[in-house]
């Protein structure tokens, strides 16, 4: 009798941790070292509120730019399009081409818009992103992005490129002379 008391507790204590496990595994969709964890608000280059959680489900290619730049920026976007244009395309539906403005201030929404239309990339997958100083900063230290404001409209930056999955986790980062070959390869590698 003492050995089936045993027995029962014992099944009654596998089960109930076996259960406590569940909620914790449909919990950990988003890992803490996913960016959908930080909750900023954003705004498109329609002017669209989002928060980068919303960007989950995608696989995101992401760099920080400024529009007013005329050094690296401009060399970064290019890469961007380099890369996009490498993407297989299957997916690319399954990607998003993020480019996120240091320069809040001055990137309205309209600026955004109307330097994607002039180089060619509005519509999907591109999306401008803008938001306030702060957020822009948080997002900076999680990228390793480094930038500093040099006079009112030019600022000194990493040239970084970071690609995350679908969670939202990084898999990869390129810094300075990116080889959009290889960048493509790993979004075209991410389930």
């Amino acid at each position: 009798m003492k050995n089936l008391i045993v027995a029962l507790f014992s099944a009654i204590f596998l089960f109930s941790c076996s259960e406590k496990q569940e909620p914790q595994t449909a919990k950990k969709e988003t890992s803490a070292g996913s960016i959908f964890t930080l909750d900023s608000k954003w705004q498109n280059q329609d002017g669209k509120e989002l928060q980068l959680k919303d960007l989950k489900g995608k696989n995101l290619v992401v760099v920080m730019i400024f529009t007013s730049c005329t050094t690296a920026c401009p060399i970064l976007v290019a890469d961007m399009q380099k890369i996009e244009s490498k993407i297989d395309k299957n997916k690319l539906k399954e990607t998003t081409m993020v480019l996120v403005s240091i320069d809040p201030e001055n990137d309205t929404p309209e600026v955004l818009k109307a330097y994607a239309k002039q180089r060619n990339m509005d519509g999907e997958p591109w999306l401008f992103l803008r938001s306030d100083k702060e957020s822009v900063r948080e997002l900076a230290n999680v990228l390793a992005v480094k930038y500093k404001k040099i006079s009112p409209i030019v600022f000194s930056h990493s040239n970084i490129i970071s690609v995350f999955n679908k969670n939202g986790e990084m898999v990869s980062q390129v810094e300075g002379t990116v080889k959009s070959e290889e960048v493509a390869q790993t979004v075209n590698g991410l389930n």
